[in-house]
């Protein structure tokens, strides 16, 4: 780590005791993991709370985090059953439940490495969707009474039938840019047992309304994804949430 990183945090801290405290990373080798670490070094603040839903994972990560010790001992301890468990996740939503803020200091005051025996490789990508879909439901789809799917491909329906029965109801539709989808009309949850089972409908994106929860890969678009969002005038964090 650079050499003013522990100053540059103390006095973020000192300002905001209750918060995470990030900083941007240099990420070697070069050029690994280069969506992550561009997500990681160009949220905004906003995105910082907006963004802990997607599967990135903590939107300040754990190898950049400065926190009081009273903080830690609020929120804490960390989860120690060992290998397989998602510890820094576990945290960083146990700080967010407690009220606990958010802050990255835009330096980059640590070097962040990749290899391949990382602990964090041993968490499946099961163990990650399970939590964030109980994250989601529990901060966000609890606050409202209805919502559109943002996807109707594999990802939109995972989500879906991961769902609780309350929170089913509440999805009034998929919507998606794909005609073939589109053209389809409906999405049947054939493993409901309910009858009749469930029939969602699947609109155009432009025909569907807000809130959203978006269940498309960030930067993978191109920018087309933030252009239709930005079309329809939507902002983030109250109109729609990413999930993916």
């Amino acid at each position: 780590m650079s050499p003013q990183r522990v100053r540059l945090q103390y006095n973020v801290s000192l300002l905001h005791p209750n918060a995470l405290v990030g900083c941007r990373v240099q990420r070697v080798p070069e050029g690994s993991t280069e969506r992550y670490t561009r997500w990681i070094n160009t949220l905004s603040q906003e995105q910082l709370i907006t963004q802990v839903y997607t599967s990135h994972g903590p939107t300040v990560v754990m190898p950049t985090w400065f926190c009081s010790r009273k903080w830690y001992l609020k929120v804490g301890p960390f989860d120690e059953r060992g290998k397989g468990v998602p510890e820094d996740l576990l945290f960083f939503y146990q700080s967010l439940r407690q009220g606990g803020r958010l802050f990255r200091v835009d330096r980059c005051l640590l070097i962040y490495r990749y290899h391949e025996k990382a602990a964090t490789h041993s968490v499946t990508e099961e163990t990650i969707w399970k939590l964030r879909v109980n994250f989601l439901q529990e901060r966000v789809l609890s606050q409202w009474e209805n919502f559109t799917i943002w996807n109707a491909g594999r990802q939109g329906r995972k989500l879906y039938r991961c769902l609780s029965p309350t929170n089913q109801k509440k999805v009034k539709a998929f919507c998606d840019v794909d005609e073939n989808k589109i053209q389809k009309g409906f999405y049947t949850y054939e493993e409901s047992k309910e009858r009749p089972k469930p029939r969602i409908p699947i609109l155009h994106y432009s025909k569907a309304s807000a809130p959203f929860v978006i269940c498309v890969k960030l930067d993978m678009t191109g920018g087309v994804l933030e252009e239709k969002l930005d079309s329809l005038q939507l902002k983030e964090g109250t109109d729609y949430f990413h999930f993916n």
